[in-house]
C-alpha cells in the first residue's frame, strides 16, 4: 500500500539523518587529540509476513517463495573505529603518546576514573601530572619543584633531575588500561571514555607489556578522522537522503492521483 511506502522512506529520512549527524561530529573533531572516529551502523526493522515460504497453497502444493515486506530502516549502533593516529612532534616533555593499544588513565571528579588517548598533559601547582582539565593521571607522579630534564621511556618510567642531584631520579612508573572490548567504552566528552560491562574490566599494565602501547615523549596522536573519507560518506548519505525524500514525493503523487480517479 502506498501509506506503507510512505512510513518505509520516513524511516529511511531518520536513519539518514542520524547518520548525517555521526559524520558532521567526525568533522567537527578532525583537531580533536586522540579523537577517535564513529560509524553508523543500519539494521532492517521487523518484516511483515504476508505469506510464508512452505506454507500450503492447496491441499498439494506449498508456496515456493514468501511475500515478505520490510518496514524501513533504523540505526542499529555506532562503532567507535579505534584505528590509530598520526603521531604528531610537539616537542613538549609532557605531551604524551600511545604507539600501540591501551588508554592513559585519569581520575575523574566523584571518584571515577577515566580513559583516554589524549596525552596534553601538564603540572599542577602541586607539580602533579594532571589533565588540561586539572584531573590527576593515574596512578599519581608529582614532579619535585625545581626539577628539570623530565623523561618518560617508552615503558612509562617517568625520570628528572631533582636539584641537588647529579643523576636523573626515578619518579614513578605509568601504566596503560587496556580492555578486551575496547569499543564497549562509552564516550563521555572531554576525550573522555569510561568503562562499561561491555568493555569488560580494565587490564592494568606496563606500557609495552601483553600488547600494550609504548609511550612515546613529546609527541601527541592525531585524530583518526580522515576528510575525504568522510566528505565522500556525506555525500552519500546527502543522495540517500534525497532519494527518500523524492519517495514521499511519489507516494503523495500517487495518492493524490487516486482520490482524483477514484
Amino acid at each position: 500500500m502506498p501509506s506503507s511506502a510512505l512510513h518505509v522512506a520516513r524511516t529511511g529520512l531518520e536513519a539518514q539523518d542520524t547518520r548525517m549527524r555521526v559524520i558532521a561530529n567526525n568533522l567537527a573533531n578532525v583537531g580533536t587529540t586522540g579523537f577517535k572516529r564513529d560509524r553508523a551502523n543500519f539494521a532492517t526493522l521487523a518484516y511483515q509476513d504476508a505469506r510464508v515460504a512452505g506454507q500450503q497453497s492447496s491441499g498439494e502444493t506449498a508456496y515456493a517463495t514468501g511475500l515478505n515486506l520490510g518496514t524501513g530502516v533504523g540505526i542499529q549502533s555506532t562503532t567507535r573505529v579505534d584505528t590509530a593516529g598520526t603521531l604528531q612532534t610537539t616537542g613538549t616533555a609532557l605531551d604524551l603518546a600511545l604507539d600501540g593499544e591501551g588508554y592513559f588513565q585519569v581520575a575523574l571528579p566523584g571518584g571515577q576514573l577515566g580513559y583516554t588517548r589524549a596525552g596534553n598533559f601538564s603540572r599542577s601547582a602541586e607539580g602533579q601530572l594532571v589533565t588540561a582539565q586539572g584531573y590527576v593521571v593515574q596512578p599519581p607522579i608529582t614532579v619535585p619543584e625545581g626539577a628539570g630534564a623530565i623523561t618518560i621511556s617508552p615503558d612509562g618510567t617517568v625520570s628528572a633531575l631533582v636539584p641537588g642531584t647529579t643523576e636523573p631520579s626515578q619518579l614513578g612508573q605509568m601504566t596503560i588500561a587496556s580492555f578486551a572490548n575496547p569499543s564497549g567504552l562509552q564516550s563521555t566528552g572531554d576525550n573522555f571514555l569510561r568503562e562499561t560491562a561491555a568493555s569488560g574490566a580494565a587490564q592494568v599494565g606496563v606500557p609495552g607489556d601483553l600488547g600494550r602501547g609504548h609511550i612515546r615523549q613529546g609527541f601527541l596522536e592525531a585524530s583518526n578522522v580522515n576528510v575525504v573519507e568522510e566528505l565522500v560518506d556525506m555525500i552519500e548519505c546527502q543522495r540517500a537522503y534525497e532519494i527518500n525524500s523524492k519517495m514521499i514525493k511519489a507516494v503523495d503523487e500517487m495518492l493524490q492521483n487516486a482520490n482524483q480517479t477514484l
